[in-house]
């Protein structure tokens, strides 16, 4: 099943992609990340605009997961069941949605298939691409019983 984070952003903090590129590699396959931009600077419509440039870039036929403060806790076991459910279900491509700094839009939590919270504190959202990566090799280490999870 591919997996393809589309974030808000271009991340130019050389540790932060260095930490993408090691974890994101380490997936099988390797994560795919897309990176959009809203140059039309501060409105109050800016939100809306990056949903846009987020959606037009989701694949064909994926399942979409947006990351979202509100959205839903799991612990890294219950997050590989999770997927590994739509694996088995035949799902071909997840795409992660990740808002800029200001969060994601209301309607993408509404068309996706699960709103993924990292929990109740704030991170920066060029840290949480990061984040992700390392949960979604986490969670192939535990489907495939590899020891880099040892809870």
């Amino acid at each position: 099943m591919r997996r393809t984070v589309i974030a808000v952003g271009r991340c130019r903090d050389a540790h932060l992609v260095a930490l993408w590129r090691d974890y994101a590699g380490r997936c099988k396959p390797p994560l795919g990340l897309v990176e959009v931009e809203d140059k039309r600077g501060e409105s109050p419509d800016r939100k809306s605009r990056e949903a846009q440039l987020l959606l037009e870039k989701v694949p064909h036929g994926s399942r979409l997961v947006a990351l979202d403060a509100r959205g839903k806790t799991l612990d890294s076991m219950a997050f590989a069941k999770t997927l590994t459910a739509w694996g088995d279900q035949g799902v071909p491509e997840i795409a992660f949605l990740i808002g800029g700094a200001d969060g994601l839009d209301p309607k993408i939590p509404e068309q996706a298939g699960l709103v993924l919270s990292l929990g109740a504190l704030t991170w920066p959202h060029m840290l949480v691409r990061v984040m992700l990566a390392e949960q979604l090799f986490r969670a192939e280490s535990i489907a495939s019983g590899h020891p880099y999870h040892r809870a």
